[in-house]
């Protein structure tokens, strides 16, 4: 077989194994094992250890899960694609340091703060939380925003950059619950929560 013919048969099996994929089922830093929880095989997850999830989430391809800082994401979240989520950031110490940057420790600027979704919020493609957002349960982050540290009400539908609050997601849900009144004790049960 010549270079090309292997090349190629190496670069289909490479392709087929890494390729987006959900894997259903996930063990949590602590060992406990959420068997509704789908994350993709092509998210990176830093400090699993300082990672608390609960059960019935969804985290989505390419995004990048930054726990060093303490993350905590509720039952039920969506997390879509190209997302990140911060617990620290360092680019304030690095400019104030410099090409000292890596031989020095305590770095004034350097930030490190927990993050935290509630439950059953929806966090759209290419968004970035940076480190110390408290976004409340039922919550919305529109694409492409940047949700800058603070605490965010329960049902808030925040867009923008910087992100503001824009609405309200039972606004939505009362039209979807006129139409399916039979979901009513559904929906109760964890947003009266």
């Amino acid at each position: 077989m010549n270079w090309h013919g292997l090349f190629s048969r190496i670069r289909f099996r490479l392709s087929a194994w890494i390729r987006p994929r959900m894997v259903y089922g996930f063990r949590r830093g602590d060992g406990a094992y959420l068997k509704r929880t789908r994350v993709s095989n092509m998210t990176r997850i830093e400090h699993i250890d300082k990672l608390m999830v609960e059960d019935n989430v969804y985290i989505g391809h390419f995004n990048l899960i930054d726990s060093s800082g303490g993350l905590y994401i509720g039952e039920g979240c969506q997390i879509t694609n190209y997302v990140s989520l911060l617990t620290h950031s360092s680019h304030v110490a690095i400019r104030l340091y410099g090409r000292e940057y890596l031989d020095r420790g305590n770095h004034a600027g350097y930030l490190k703060k927990p993050t935290k979704l509630g439950k059953y919020s929806f966090i759209g493609p290419h968004s970035v939380l940076m480190p110390g957002v408290v976004l409340g349960k039922g919550s919305i982050v529109s694409a492409y925003s940047f949700v800058q540290a603070g605490d965010y009400p329960d049902f808030a539908i925040l867009a923008g950059n910087p992100a503001r609050v824009v609405g309200d997601t039972r606004d939505t849900d009362a039209e979807w619950l006129a139409q399916h009144p039979d979901l009513h004790p559904l929906y109760e049960a964890w947003a009266n929560d």
